[in-house]
């Protein structure tokens, strides 16, 4: 038995990792999960040599130890922010070394698989850079404004359709509930000079008839077609109405999936696309870090099976 162990970066509460990390132990495959944000310095532990084969050592969690130079593969799933008690300069100087001191060591380990690189995922995030990819990619994309100007706002809006999404996915406070903000629609007449506080995304509605969610991991694809009740802009708003059918991919499509990964330094993603009367995929977004464990379950996608096989394999296995 291979004795490498995959490490398992992420928050306590993580169903979708559970979900892998099952799979692993029934392959035998070692685990470490933590979540660094919230063990390091406690109680998990860091000793890091650099040597000529790369950073040697040990990463320390409780009992259990993993050896830095034969780490087959790190899975970044959700951690919690780098963190400290004490005071408020303390504690912003504590968690800047730790995510630069430990987040740089877990970042560069030599020969291990990431699954995907911590700073590929942050620079995936922004939405600016996916539109550019996808366009250079030749999804088709939806016209699409950034700005602060309310007047170029209203004038986008008065020429077609159009929705406003946030940038950033972020959760929100709600009467003390989290809560996301979803795309929706946006008149011209709604347009005031609010849209000048910050950057506002804007753009053409998709005369969808169904939106797919497609899950990429390395070079497999799994796809789902998902159905919400008519006038619904945003499906993540009506979990509870949506059906779902497990589709076959284009391959001209899988292509473009996994360059467009590959331009990021990825090696997963869930896309998001709106599909017209035509059959024609609108890409929407990319979630360098989606989830997906739902999806496995409402469309029969064996996507846990696929990141435990890349995961397994580790870089040794990979292009």
């Amino acid at each position: 038995m291979d004795g490498r162990p995959v490490l398992v970066s992420t928050q306590y509460e993580d169903a979708t990792a559970d979900l892998v990390i099952a799979e692993l132990n029934r392959r035998r495959v070692p685990v470490l999960r933590f979540d660094p944000g919230l063990d390091f310095p406690a109680p998990a532990g860091l000793a890091a040599r650099i040597g000529v084969g790369g950073w040697d050592g040990q990463l320390t969690v409780g009992a259990r130890t993993a050896d830095l130079s034969a780490v087959r593969a790190l899975y970044h799933r959700r951690p919690s922010p780098y963190s400290t008690d004490g005071g408020a300069q303390m504690v912003r100087f504590a968690a800047q070394e730790n995510r630069r001191g430990l987040g740089g060591v877990l970042g560069a380990l030599p020969g291990c698989l990431y699954l995907s690189h911590p700073q590929a995922i942050a620079r995936a995030e922004y939405k600016p850079a996916q539109l550019d990819a996808a366009v250079r990619g030749g999804f088709m994309v939806p016209a699409t404004l950034i700005t602060n100007d309310p007047v170029e706002a209203k004038a986008f809006c008065a020429e077609q359709p159009t929705i406003y999404k946030p940038l950033h996915a972020g959760s929100y406070d709600v009467g003390g509930e989290p809560a996301g903000i979803w795309a929706a629609p946006v008149e011209a007449g709604e347009i005031d000079g609010a849209v000048s506080h910050s950057a506002h995304l804007f753009q053409a509605r998709v005369p969808k008839v169904a939106d797919v969610r497609a899950v990429v991991v390395g070079e497999q694809v799994f796809s789902a077609r998902i159905t919400a009740p008519p006038g619904v802009v945003d499906w993540r708003s009506e979990y509870r109405s949506l059906t779902y059918e497990p589709i076959a991919c284009p391959e001209e499509m899988r292509e473009a999936l996994v360059r467009f990964l590959a331009a990021f330094g990825l090696n997963f993603g869930a896309f998001d696309f709106s599909v017209t009367g035509d059959g024609t995929w609108w890409f929407l977004e990319c979630n360098p870090n989606g989830q997906w464990a739902w999806l496995e379950d409402a469309a029969g996608l064996p996507i846990a099976t696929a990141i435990a096989d890349l995961l397994e394999n580790g870089a040794s296995h990979h292009d």
